[in-house]
């Protein structure tokens, strides 16, 4: 391994001049997608007229169009880049992320999908607020989701960077920290402009690239090795150089009791993270009744669930047509896995096919972090306005001009600190990142949730237990966990300061929030307003609270 990184800078410069001589057929075709996007937001931001276009997308949505939306905003760089990468490197051990994203949404839709969409307007935080003191709940609400969404853009500024680098041919860290700068700026435009209407457009958009390029990279792999999978997967346990032991498990997660406490870790935070997901669950307001709320995670599952198993041709195909080293070498986590597959089957970076292969399959990845990264912006800066601004700051006086106002403005504002952190964190796996983000989520969100629609002794101090208690800890163990520092793949490689030994921390984190919520409950010296939970009960089931 230390050859491969001390290779690492003459690999990439070889990789970017192999397709330096059709730069500008990458560059045309990549800004027609950029182009294209921000023509729909426009076009959208033009339909915008009130709060509930800005926050719900005026609720016009059908469910097929919120599960292609859905889609689009959950298959994202993780998904295409991390994925892909973790598994060209760690074989079996990297699909278990698949796995973990695709089952996550069975507890989505049994549990939260319908009863949230019925509860509430815009954002989690009204369903908290029906039976709790607003004030501290939608602040603790508000706090949470802008936490979760931020964690969440980091996985996405990282891989936005290294694709557009690989693109360009830039190098230096400076050129990719202007690459995230860049890609902030856009999405900044996005949400400021377009609201809840143009970023679901662009979301069910990306969503038909995503598979039609992924389904076009799967057909050319499995006709490289004649449909045979059994091939594919013997080649690539030969190219990997791991022999057999790489489509077994253990090669990430089963070294040592710790990489197998943190596999359990990071099954349990995949699985529970995406019922607690600020920008899925505001998705779920965005459709005119709860059949249509069902039917959108329906088709979002049947979609997802598609492109989790192409995944397989992506991560594979790779690990059997690339050389390992030269994977680390363009990106150290493996992020340009799949650009580089698409270059390879494409015939090469010397050849057209190979360029405008690598080009469309790159745009399309690009899209795929645009249209992500706007609905996470959306639904932290929507949380801001309606929680915090409107009902805290303001009292429920504010008017809906002046809601929006501050939507687009605190927009700005996560926009900045998006791109700050993601030029740290441009050298970490984006599959893992997105993973810290779904372990906070289930820390934090998903007991308060679950509590709130299904707990009738649930008392506002257990919310804030809950979420305070979930988000601290969670943050707190990844701070000083491996990702951080400690490691040649941590974000301060240099530093040397954790003392969690886990990568992620959902196995303690997220039963503690579970526990805070209902210890916080138990002591509680507040009486639980029975009739309002009753009421919360009938409406999250008949949606007669949703606007």
């Amino acid at each position: 391994m230390s050859a491969a990184y001390a290779a690492y800078p003459t690999i990439q410069l070889a990789a970017a001049g192999d397709a330096s001589e059709h730069r500008p057929l990458i560059i045309s075709l990549f800004a027609c997608f950029v182009v294209a996007t921000l023509f729909i937001t426009v076009w959208a931001g033009r339909q915008t007229k009130s709060a509930a276009d800005f926050y719900a997308g005026g609720r016009q949505f059908t469910g097929f169009q919120n599960g292609l939306a859905i889609s689009g905003d959950y298959m994202s760089a993780a998904s295409f880049l991390g994925i892909a990468g973790a598994i060209a490197l760690f074989g079996y051990d990297g699909f278990l992320y698949s796995i973990g994203f695709l089952v996550a949404w069975l507890v989505a839709l049994l549990l939260v999908a319908e009863p949230l969409r019925n509860s509430g307007r815009y954002t989690m935080g009204d369903v908290l607020a029906y039976r709790m003191r607003q004030r501290p709940v939608r602040t603790a609400a508000g706090v949470s989701t802008i936490v979760v969404s931020i964690f969440y853009l980091l996985a996405q500024m990282a891989g936005a960077g290294v694709l557009v680098s690989l693109l360009l041919g830039i190098t230096t860290d400076a050129g990719k920290v202007v690459i995230v700068a860049l890609v902030g700026i856009l999405m900044i435009l996005y949400v400021t402009i377009g609201g809840m209407k143009g970023t679901t457009w662009v979301q069910m958009v990306k969503a038909v690239l995503l598979i039609a390029g992924t389904l076009l990279v799967t057909f050319l792999v499995l006709l490289k090795f004649n449909f045979n999978v059994s091939d594919l997967l013997g080649s690539a346990a030969e190219n990997s150089g791991k022999g057999a032991a790489f489509l077994e498990p253990g090669l990430k997660y089963g070294l040592t009791p710790t990489t197998k406490l943190d596999f359990i870790s990071l099954g349990i935070a995949l699985v529970l993270g995406t019922a607690g997901l600020p920008h899925i669950l505001i998705r779920f307001y965005t459709v005119p009744s709860a059949q249509a709320a069902r039917k959108s995670v329906n088709w979002a599952i049947g979609i997802i669930g598609g492109f989790y198993l192409m995944t397989i041709a992506l991560g594979f195909g790779a690990a059997a047509l690339l050389k390992p080293e030269d994977i680390i070498a363009s990106n150290k986590a493996g992020n340009t896995a799949a650009p580089l597959l698409a270059m390879e089957i494409g015939g090469g970076g010397d050849s057209a096919g190979g360029a405008i292969l690598l080009a469309v399959i790159s745009a399309v990845a690009f899209a795929t972090i645009l249209a992500v990264v706007a609905g996470l912006t959306l639904a932290s800066s929507s949380s801001f306005a309606h929680d915090i601004y409107a009902n805290v700051i303001r009292r429920g006086k504010a008017t809906e001009k002046e809601e929006v106002r501050a939507a687009r403005w605190a927009t700005v504002a996560i926009g900045i600190v998006s791109i700050a952190l993601g030029a740290l964190a441009r050298d970490l796996n984006v599959a893992g990142l997105v993973a810290l983000a779904f372990a906070v989520a289930a820390s934090a969100n998903l007991p308060t949730l679950l509590y709130s629609l299904f707990w009738k002794k649930f008392t506002t101090q257990g919310a804030l237990w809950s979420i305070y208690g979930g988000l601290t800890s969670s943050v707190v163990l990844v701070l000083f966990s491996p990702v951080v520092s400690g490691k040649p793949t941590s974000m301060f490689k240099d530093a040397d300061f954790y003392w969690f030994p886990l990568e992620n921390p959902g196995i303690v984190s997220i039963p503690l929030g579970f526990l805070l919520g209902w210890l916080g409950t138990l002591i509680s010296k507040e009486k639980p307003d029975t009739g309002k939970y009753a009421e919360l009960e009938v409406k999250s089931l008949t949606g007669t609270a949703a606007h």
